[in-house]
């Protein structure tokens, strides 16, 4: 005969429950992407989620907290892959870089994503809008603490870290919307030895003719 367990109810149903929470969120971009946020319906996500609309109101109150939470998930992803990829690289020419191949390639690999948070999204509420700024401000936070670290050791002249990490997310945000628009260049991945130089003459890094690869 099985033995009683002592763990609680809930704590065993812990883990069902941040999965099929998960399964919402996964069903929600579908959704959104397909249908755009402002179509896009409850009752959708729970249908394309295999649970009950009170079931996706259970982990989220409304379609603008679950377009949040989702938000968030993508975001905490491309800082998390970012800041994993600046502390990996050790010269602030090489940082630079690894951010902006970190963004280009998030982006290229999920264009329904990227499509969803530039573009559709700038049809959401103020709330939305509040959190994408917000989103915007914790990554140009991330480039500018490595700036200003960069200016502490003489390696970049006197600039505004924040001013220049903002001018930077700027320049790639446009890149990927005209992308995601226009669809050029055709392959994102293309627009970015160009922005590499770009951003180096920005911020006052070394103009290199050759990568570390030896490729112009």
């Amino acid at each position: 005969m099985a033995q009683p367990t002592n763990q609680p109810t809930s704590q065993v149903l812990q883990p069902r429950a941040r999965e099929r929470r998960e399964r919402i969120l996964d069903a929600a971009l579908a959704v959104f992407t397909r249908r755009g946020y402002r179509e896009a319906t409850m009752d959708e996500v729970a249908e394309a989620a295999a649970t009950s609309k009170g079931g996706v109101y259970f982990h989220f109150p409304g379609k603008e907290a679950l377009f949040l939470a989702l938000l968030e998930r993508s975001a905490t992803l491309l800082l998390q892959r970012t800041q994993l990829a600046l502390e990996r690289t050790p010269d602030p020419a090489g940082k630079l870089d690894a951010a902006l191949d970190v963004v280009l390639r998030l982006f290229a690999s999920h264009r329904d994503l990227a499509r969803l948070f530039l573009v559709e999204a700038l049809a959401a509420g103020p709330a939305i809008q509040e959190a994408l700024l917000a989103i915007r401000r914790r990554f140009a936070a991330l480039i500018a603490s490595e700036l200003a670290r960069a200016r502490e050791d003489g390696l970049i002249g006197p600039l505004d870290p924040q001013l220049a990490a903002t001018a930077c997310f700027g320049a790639i945000y446009e890149v990927v919307t005209q992308w995601l628009l226009s669809g050029s260049p055709a392959d994102l991945a293309e627009a970015a030895p160009e922005l590499r130089r770009l951003l180096r003459r920005l911020v006052g890094l070394p103009d290199r003719s050759l990568d570390e690869d030896g490729t112009p």
